[in-house]
């Protein structure tokens, strides 16, 4: 791993567990173990330190949708659905602080722009991606299926961190979502 990404994963980390206010160059420094000056070095604004992350968490959200998925390689709904809802369960668990970096991100976006176009970018490679496996899974209108499904999920998730439910249970939530959504019908 590079200097990079050690003081990306420290801001993410940061993020998840303080919130926005956390996310200092000095902060971010002794998170990672770094001298002081460190960050400041690799990312000359707060802006821009909060701009890579966006780039680092998508990238580390999607490293652990790949190895989940290519132990299953799903092919059908209800594999599809499986594998969401392992993912879920993950992202409430033990990426919980990256996933809480996320959605600390998403509410700084609204009132940054140029944080909202690198989550805007960032986002359509994430859907484009999304789209691809549901295509591989099934969905006759992909690109439609893509953006409930995701939407539900991120919902479903947020609540989750909000509100932990030790019998948190996403299959029985989105399994049938997907499937309504993907067998075939013209959906809800």
């Amino acid at each position: 791993m590079s200097r990079r990404d050690d003081v990306l994963d420290a801001a993410i980390g940061l993020l998840g567990t303080g919130g926005v206010r956390a996310v200092t160059h000095r902060a971010v420094d002794a998170e990672a173990g770094l001298p002081a000056g460190a960050t400041s070095n690799l990312f000359r604004s707060r802006d821009a330190l909060l701009g890579a992350v966006v780039e680092r968490f998508a990238e580390r959200e999607k490293a652990i949708w790949d190895a989940l998925a290519a132990d299953r390689a799903p092919a059908s709904p209800a594999e599809l659905a499986a594998v969401l809802a392992t993912v879920a369960r993950e992202a409430v668990g033990p990426h919980r602080t990256l996933t809480l970096a996320r959605y600390v991100i998403l509410v700084e976006a609204a009132h940054h722009s140029a944080l909202r176009e690198r989550l805007l970018a960032a986002g359509r490679r994430v859907d484009a991606w999304f789209v691809m496996w549901l295509r591989v899974s099934g969905s006759k209108q992909p690109e439609r299926d893509a953006a409930i499904i995701a939407n539900a999920y991120t919902g479903l998730v947020l609540h989750e961190l909000a509100n932990p439910d030790p019998a948190f249970d996403p299959a029985g939530r989105l399994t049938p979502l997907v499937e309504a959504l993907m067998g075939g019908t013209d959906g809800p």
